[in-house]
């Protein structure tokens, strides 16, 4: 009797397929950013930005508000005040002052006003002899306005004599030249934020009418300095 010896069949295992490194390695996890970094970013964008804004504010505030122009003026009215005789010794000497008041109207053209306190002084030449000087009270010039400036203008008759021929030529002819220096220290106010000193000068060049006794015409130069 023939014996059947049980065969083992030979099992087949499908080789598997190598794994993916990049597969099998781990994602690596999105982390948010941190809020305290972002709040810092924020602040200094909005610092940055209005830096910038300031600065071009300043510019424009600069070019345009703190570009002083000349103010102008003109002498409205001239009265006589009063005539004063004097008698100077050991030397006798006759000197007569004669007090003018006069009312100067000032166009300030800026968007500052301007105002000064005692100080303000004016000289008065004819042909280059200074021949009267003047106190101006103090006050105060608007912004983009206009303001009357105040003076007595005392005049020293007796300086007259080294041109009193020419000064008698002039009276005759009806009209008398005189020159003015003025000087008006004050302070500056740009809208209410900013405050300068400044110093207004007018240099002006006047024909005195003898029969009107007033102002004929006049020419005037004025400038500021900050």
């Amino acid at each position: 009797m023939a014996s059947t010896s049980g065969s083992v069949l030979p099992t087949h295992t499908t080789p598997s397929a190598p794994a993916d490194p990049a597969s099998s390695s781990t994602k690596p996890a999105t982390t948010s950013p941190n809020p305290r970094r972002r709040c810092l970013c924020i602040c200094l964008l909005i610092t940055l930005a209005f830096l910038a804004a300031l600065a071009i504010t300043l510019l424009v505030l600069f070019l345009t508000v703190l570009r002083v122009r000349d103010p102008t003026t003109r002498v409205v009215s001239t009265k006589l005040s009063g005539v004063a005789p004097r008698l100077t010794f050991p030397a006798v000497s006759l000197q007569l002052n004669i007090t003018l008041l006069l009312v100067v109207s000032v166009h300030n053209p800026n968007p500052a006003s301007f105002a000064y306190a005692a100080g303000g002084h004016t000289d008065l030449t004819y042909r280059g002899v200074q021949v009267g000087s003047a106190e101006i009270y103090p006050g105060r010039i608007p912004s983009r306005g206009d303001a009357n400036v105040s003076l007595a203008l005392t005049l020293q008759a007796d300086r007259f004599a080294s041109d009193l021929l020419q000064l008698i030529g002039d009276v005759e002819g009806g009209a008398v030249q005189l020159e003015t220096a003025t000087r008006i220290p004050g302070k500056v106010n740009i809208l209410g934020l900013f405050k300068r000193h400044a110093v207004a000068y007018s240099d002006c060049s006047i024909v005195f009418g003898v029969p009107e006794m007033r102002v004929r015409s006049q020419q005037c130069r004025n400038r500021t300095k900050l």
